[in-house]
């Protein structure tokens, strides 16, 4: 029977707890197309399950970011074909559903290995045995702030630096409305155990590949507009000729920034797993307004300003569908703005 706990250290299940205490060897695992709250988090509780005595494998589906390759434990995280059936307990960290993990979590080789859910996201799908589900965290990296806590472990800079990185980028450097005063404190005590917080920002935030800038130079002129939504297509033959080798092209918050938009949409064109056409989707939005909702009635999962999702098929038949839905969400908040008569 699966199993809720509350965000609060001295609320945390004792199960939880205790599953983490006595594991001895822990699969630890993020979501596709990794940001720095996805990496924060798992190669922070990598750090946390080593010290607690396990033996411990991260993983990713996909090739960690360039700017996140400064993070301890980055170097040690494997792909797909590394992964095996021998661990008597698996963490998934960020991810609101199971998809999310990617080719990592076979359902028919780990079923029978107990899942910890540690995440953030209000749009989570509970698929742990035991699940750690806290929208009221800015970050997951905010949780192990707290896990570490309950389990009576001392903050390092090593472990401060893992998490602070998933608090900055998730938050855009404390900008987004989620940032209270639980954000700042917990930030104040990974900075007071020996994060570096301007480094970690010019690394994670303002450091971009050059071959990024290729790609943007191909897919920018492409950019429409229409009531109040902005998107862009991003093919596979752009992100080749590019050199893009990661799935993240960091375009949803820049094009959110357009004065004219109140929702971004990134078009990524995908091959799915079953060798078919796939297209991920990357929305942002103000406040005010629910791409979450978006994301979720399309199987994917995030937050009201920041979500995403996988859809099979190919982008022509993909995005006209999703921008639609996505100028609804903007009515729907836009009305929701307006006095009551």
């Amino acid at each position: 029977m699966n199993e809720d706990v509350s965000s609060e250290a001295s609320a945390i299940d004792e199960a939880l707890l205790a599953g983490l205490r006595n594991s001895r060897h822990v699969l630890c695992v993020s979501h596709v197309a990794p940001d720095g709250d996805a990496l924060g988090s798992l190669t922070g509780m990598g750090h946390i399950m080593r010290r607690l005595g396990a033996t411990t494998t991260l993983a990713l589906q996909d090739e960690t970011p360039a700017e996140l390759k400064f993070l301890p434990g980055a170097a040690d995280i494997v792909g797909p074909k590394q992964i095996t059936d021998a661990y008597d307990l698996i963490i998934c960290l960020d991810a609101s559903s199971v998809d999310r993990m990617g080719h990592i979590y076979r359902s028919e080789a780990h079923a029978h290995i107990p899942l910890f859910v540690i995440d953030h996201h209000i749009t989570n799908t509970r698929f742990g045995h035991i699940n750690w589900v806290a929208p009221d965290c800015a970050a997951t990296c905010q949780m192990l702030v707290y896990l570490v806590d309950s389990l009576g472990l001392p903050l390092d800079e090593t472990l401060a630096t893992c998490l602070l990185t998933g608090l900055v980028t998730d938050t855009l450097c404390f900008r987004t409305s989620n940032t209270n005063a639980r954000v700042m404190e917990a930030a104040m005590r990974l900075m007071s155990a020996g994060a570096n917080l301007s480094d970690i920002t010019a690394r994670a935030l303002n450091r971009r590949s050059y071959n990024l800038f290729k790609l943007w130079g191909l897919v920018l002129p492409t950019v429409q507009l229409d009531e109040g939504v902005i998107w862009v297509h991003v093919r596979r033959a752009q992100t080749k000729a590019a050199g893009m080798t990661t799935g993240d092209v960091q375009l949803s918050s820049m094009l959110i920034t357009a004065n004219e938009a109140d929702i971004s949409a990134v078009f990524l064109e995908k091959v799915a797993e079953n060798g078919g056409p796939a297209v991920e989707c990357s929305f942002r939005a103000r406040p005010g307004f629910n791409v979450g909702e978006v994301a979720f009635q399309l199987g994917g999962g995030g937050h009201p300003p920041a979500s995403g999702c996988t859809i099979q098929g190919t982008i022509e038949e993909v995005a006209p569908r999703v921008v639609e839905l996505l100028k609804q969400a903007r009515r729907k908040g836009l009305a929701a703005s307006q006095p009551a008569s």
